[in-house]
């Protein structure tokens, strides 16, 4: 998988349920890039990105310590997601 999703194979329902996943991780991708400048919690980029990705990250957030400053949740998310989309691709 690139930096972009593959919508090459989106005829199929695991298709179009891979490029959904996709596209959740490359929301999860921006928002670990942008948690590394200084945000406006109020700039609707932020706003939707948070609304995204949290219901997928705070679960994991529960379970994986922070190690010091790092928050290693979205590389987490980002490999777990990576696995169900290969799957859910061959359906």
């Amino acid at each position: 998988m690139g930096l972009f999703p593959d919508f090459s194979n989106i005829n199929s329902i695991g298709g179009l349920l891979a490029a959904a996943i996709r596209l959740l991780i490359l929301a999860i991708f921006f928002r670990a890039i942008l948690s590394w400048f200084v945000r406006d919690p109020y700039n609707p980029i932020v706003r939707v990105l948070d609304s995204i990705t949290e219901p997928i990250l705070q679960p994991l957030r529960q379970i994986i310590p922070r190690m010091g400053m790092m928050d290693l949740t979205p590389l987490v998310a980002i490999i777990l997601l990576s696995v169900v989309a290969s799957m859910v691709s061959g359906i």
